[in-house]
């Protein structure tokens, strides 16, 4: 079991390797947006 253990990990990195080849490299994961505080109080003259 072993030896299919082995087999399938080496298939799995050439197909990794073939789909990188054709689509290109693993894009990067998008960075995480800042929060941008809003301060949505009301001003005391609006009320």
């Amino acid at each position: 079991m072993d030896y299919i253990d082995k087999a399938l990990e080496q298939l799995k990195d050439w197909g990794r390797k073939l789909i990188e080849l054709l689509l290109g490299p693993e894009l990067e994961p998008e960075t995480e947006e800042i929060p941008v505080p809003v301060d949505d109080r009301i001003p005391s003259r609006y009320r």
